[in-house]
């Protein structure tokens, strides 16, 4: 059987450390709906519209991030060359401030 041995003692740490990190997923996507819907910041679609101004690629990993008293959206992108950028923009008003190609 799968569990016998050392798997069981291995695994059981690896999924209680996981199900915090699940429910607390839930909790943010439920923090972000509420600071759009109150106005504090863009909505996602918004931002992914104006990346496009700036690099086109497949999206990778979208972030907001608290920074400074403000929130940012944090953006990986890969274009067709298969090189990776990194753009951040103001989540209050949808301006670049970064842009990074990742080495």
């Amino acid at each position: 059987m799968f569990f016998r041995g050392w798997r069981l003692p291995f695994l059981l740490p690896v999924l209680c450390m996981l199900h915090p990190v699940i429910g607390q997923t839930d909790d943010d996507h439920e923090d972000v709906r509420r600071l759009v819907q109150a106005g504090i910041i863009l909505p996602l679609e918004k931002i992914l519209k104006a990346s496009q101004n700036f690099q086109r690629g497949r999206l990778l990993e979208v972030k907001l991030k608290r920074r400074h008293g403000g929130y940012i959206y944090e953006l990986e992108l890969v274009t067709q060359q298969g090189i990776v950028w990194e753009l951040e923009f103001d989540a209050t008003n949808g301006v670049l401030l970064e842009q990074e190609k990742e080495k």
